[in-house]
């Protein structure tokens, strides 16, 4: 009898330890984003300094936090990234310290990870969205795209920032 207890106690917390192990944002789709992770200087087109993000897996590793600080100071943001499963597809809930916010989704396409907001409309009632495309580059660096298309009018670039990973001290 006693074997069988304690065979019973072995098996039932290896179930409990194997649950604790388990990973359910490890997939391939999760992990889809992962080139952005890393702490990263971010410069403008021309060279010049636009800030600096950090981006790290966060819960487990189904979140991807964003926190974001430009070079001119005074503006920050943070975003949470995540595969969301019912939808299959990437989603971002970005918001700044200006009180600005943007909510994107899409997937990765090749070496990109594109994302857009909903249409919406603009001031003149014309309808207007946001696209974002991050491209893993070759060197290990990241291009992030931020365009906005307006109806009737050719794209305007809201930002167009070149990530370099920072060196480790």
């Amino acid at each position: 009898m006693r074997h069988i207890l304690l065979s019973f106690a072995l098996l039932f917390s290896s179930l409990v330890f194997a649950q604790k192990d388990t990973c359910n944002c490890c997939t391939e789709n999760h992990e889809a984003f992962d080139f952005w992770i890393g702490e990263w200087t971010v410069t403008n087109p021309d060279g010049s300094p636009a800030g600096e993000n950090s981006i790290q897996k966060i819960q487990d590793n189904c979140i991807l936090l964003e926190r974001w600080t430009s070079a001119k100071g005074g503006y920050t943001g943070t975003s949470q990234n995540f595969y969301n499963l019912k939808t299959k597809q990437w989603e971002q809930l970005w918001i700044d310290n200006q009180g600005g916010h943007l909510k994107l989704k899409g997937n990765r396409k090749g070496n990109q990870m594109i994302m857009r907001t909903d249409d919406q409309i603009n001031k003149e009632g014309k309808s207007f969205y946001h696209q974002i495309t991050w491209t893993k580059n070759d060197d290990g660096s990241v291009r992030q795209l931020w365009e906005t298309y307006t109806e009737g009018k050719t794209v305007t670039i809201a930002f167009d920032g070149l990530y370099k990973m920072k060196s480790k001290k």
